[in-house]
């Protein structure tokens, strides 16, 4: 039976993606200007990554009605971030910040877990479309399969832009105080894993720091994560997701 997206979507390792994914997010010009205009990453800077989170883990695993209320939610918030030309329910925007999930989600599993099959590869693929239609993406925007994917997404890449402002923002979330003692420990390690999943002219872009001893480090980091995460219990590698359901359980 092919590999489906509750499969892989509840793997605590894609976190180590997650300040990646927001990077290509808010490269893109429209949502770095919405961003800017009405996010405080410097107050809670992790604030995006976790309603992220919230909202994939209950569209992927929670009952009908909990991904019901879970998009009406974040619509909610949507519809009251725009202007200037931005506007959050975009569907076209939807559709960047959607292809950014799954592409780390792909690149980072891959990264740990190997390469997977053609068949689960096609059926991850498939199912990964909800992340974007559950909110306003229209099914038909999705590209078609994996080869259409890759056509918008490299066509996607050349209008990406980093200005001073995201920059700003891509330093609060790398270098927060504003968060607890022993995530800031880790954060070394995030900023490594974040720049070496980045392309290169990404990472100048942000200015992240980059050399051959970092590139080194981010390879054995990788070569860490892939000897030791598939060989963790389940359940511990399900944690946060666990969590994250449990948290918006709790807040009905």
């Amino acid at each position: 039976m092919a590999k489906r997206l509750r499969d892989i979507a509840g793997e605590a390792v894609l976190l180590v993606g997650g300040a990646r994914a927001i990077l290509l997010q808010i490269a893109n010009p429209a949502v770095g200007a919405g961003v800017v205009r009405h996010s405080d990453f410097g107050s809670d800077p992790l604030l995006r990554l976790r309603n992220t989170l919230t909202y994939v883990y209950i569209v992927v695993f929670g009952t009908a009605d909990e991904a019901t209320r879970v998009t009406t939610m974040v619509n909610a918030a949507h519809r009251t971030v725009r202007g200037s030309g931005y506007d959050a329910v975009d569907p076209d925007l939807q559709l960047w910040v959607a292809a950014t999930l799954y592409d780390t989600a792909i690149t980072v599993h891959q990264s740990v877990f190997g390469t997977m099959a053609e068949a689960d590869a096609d059926a991850v693929y498939r199912d990964y479309a909800v992340v974007g239609t559950a909110l306003q993406m229209r099914p038909d925007q999705w590209p078609a399969d994996r080869t259409a994917f890759t056509a918008y997404w490299d066509g996607s890449i050349p209008h990406l832009s980093v200005t001073d402002d995201t920059r700003r923002v891509a330093r609060e979330l790398l270098h927060s105080r504003a968060i607890p003692w022993w995530l800031r420990a880790v954060m070394p390690l995030a900023r490594l894993v974040t720049a070496g999943l980045l392309t290169p002219e990404l990472r100048d872009a942000y200015q992240l720091p980059w050399n051959p001893r970092k590139a080194r480090q981010f390879d054995r980091t990788i070569g860490f994560f892939s000897t030791v995460y598939p060989r963790l219990p389940r359940a511990l590698r399900r944690w946060p997701m666990r969590y994250y359901i449990a948290e918006f359980r709790r807040g009905r």
